[in-house]
């Protein structure tokens, strides 16, 4: 299995730190507000990386955390007039409700920045007793330069760096020894959530809180450290340089990162109109779609989102999960009898197609190719099965197909669609859910009704729905 590691930039054998284990960091999202489709690519390329690792026997400890103190988190709990962690535990909950539509697993552990500050703290003192950090006015900042393989994930000098890189310049720079130094613990502000420290009440800075995480969920060395590109610098390079120094050991063996998501050609940002969240999304197609989009690209090509490109690959999702419904329709009316000599050879050829799946997922995870093979195993079960065929060769052939969009997180052998009565019964049930302020239960049956792929739509003229 070969991965492209940013750090050598090439594609490496992947040789794990303990056989047959994988431990795999990546980092998540900053809980203020429903996640958007940039947050949505990481976490499916990730989950379909680990869930190819698992596929293969691995043992999988994926640790990915959720960044609940910030200062966007602040700013919103300002604007609303309540405590940071309201705002961060909300949007916990609403993302997790995104990632299980989506069908992302949970990970082994997602830990919370905010019960982890001792850990921070410890690390902090030891980088100052290392002197790789010291401390301002109840600021500690680290010292980069002394850290001499700093810019080796972003294959940047320091030099290079000094110019241009406003994300290191922080505030409080003319009390730094050094405009490329960067913060590790700063001084609290009026009205802002805080911890006591041996410098300061205040709270940590953003880099180290995942160098602790993972070092307390993975230990000193990680096999794969994940996440978009744009966190290979600073947020990673920052990582390895406190983690390094801290420790004394390479962090992680690999790194990988996935490529930008556009809108319409375009960077999504809120000032051009185009930002879009995974919840809009789902009002309009099933989150299945989303995945099977994210998936039609190799991670490390960039991938523009579109309507165009939602509806091909709504299409493209639907002849995978018809060619399921097709098996499990002949095997309902099939003989009950095992394969015939004929069936086993044509099952047989079914192994080219699993044999390109797996080639291509173990190219650094060539999803797009696997999705290719994927549609190869569909175009045979379709032109080799009829009314004829028996049971056991049919469901062969489902269990097949179930296996290989198992590992890319498709889910196309559904259960029975709900019937129309019900879905009515159960918007009737909403409906006066929300007269009566329940909106929790109001919103359980509307997430209830998703995982059925039923897709509800609030209009002036009352519940419009579709199935997805």
């Amino acid at each position: 299995m070969k991965i492209f590691n940013t750090l050598s930039k090439t594609k490496q054998d992947f040789i794990p730190l303990e056989e047959n284990k994988v431990k795999m960091y990546v980092c998540g999202p900053t809980v203020y507000n429903f996640i958007h489709i940039g947050n949505a690519r990481p976490m499916i390329v990730f989950d379909t990386v680990r869930r190819y690792f698992e596929y293969k026997g691995y043992d999988v400890n994926f640790v990915s955390n959720f960044t609940d103190v910030d200062d966007k988190i602040i700013k919103k709990a300002i604007e609303e007039g309540v405590s940071s962690d309201e705002i961060s535990r909300r949007f916990i909950a609403e993302c997790k409700k995104d990632m299980e539509g989506m069908n992302i697993k949970p990970a082994t552990k997602h830990p919370l920045a905010t019960e982890e500050i001792g850990g921070m703290i410890e690390m902090i003192k030891k980088l100052i007793d290392m002197g790789f950090a010291y401390e301002k006015n109840g600021t500690v900042y680290y010292r980069t330069r002394k850290f001499e393989e700093y810019g080796k994930l972003s294959h940047k000098n320091l030099d290079d760096l000094r110019s241009g890189e406003r994300s290191l310049l922080v505030t409080g720079e003319d009390e730094k020894e050094d405009a490329l130094d960067f913060v590790l613990w700063k001084p609290k502000k009026e009205g802002e959530p805080f911890w006591e420290s041996p410098w300061s009440e205040g709270r940590p800075g953003w880099h180290i809180e995942c160098s602790v995480m993972s070092k307390k969920y993975l230990g000193e060395q990680i096999d794969i450290h994940a996440g978009g590109e744009d966190l290979v610098f600073p947020h990673h390079e920052n990582e390895i340089a406190q983690s390094e120094a801290a420790n004394g050991k390479e962090f992680s063996k690999y790194w990988m990162h996935n490529a930008f998501l556009n809108i319409d050609n375009h960077k999504m940002s809120k000032s051009l109109g185009n930002f879009r969240t995974v919840r809009e999304i789902s009002e309009q197609y099933d989150l299945q779609v989303l995945r099977f989009f994210m998936l039609s690209a190799h991670y490390r090509s960039p991938l523009n989102f579109s309507a165009d490109l939602m509806e091909a690959s709504k299409s493209g999702l639907m002849r995978i999960v018809n060619a399921a419904d097709n098996l499990k329709f002949l095997m309902k009316n099939a003989k009950n009898e095992g394969m015939t000599e004929a069936e086993k050879e044509l099952f047989a050829k079914t192994d080219e197609f699993v044999k390109g799946f797996e080639k291509a997922m173990e190219d650094d995870f060539n999803t797009a190719d696997a999705v290719a093979a994927v549609f190869d195993l569909v175009k045979y079960s379709n032109t080799n099965t009829n009314e004829e065929s028996s049971k056991e060769y049919l469901k062969a052939l489902l269990e097949c197909l179930v296996k290989l969009t198992d590992v890319l997180g498709l889910i196309v052998d559904k259960q029975e669609d709900i019937l129309e009565e019900e879905i009515e019964k159960l918007i009737e049930e909403r409906k006066n859910a929300r007269k009566a302020k329940d909106f929790a239960r109001a919103d359980a049956i509307r997430d209830e009704l998703l995982k059925k792929g039923i897709i509800l739509k609030d209009t002036r003229e009352g519940v419009q729905w579709k199935r997805a």
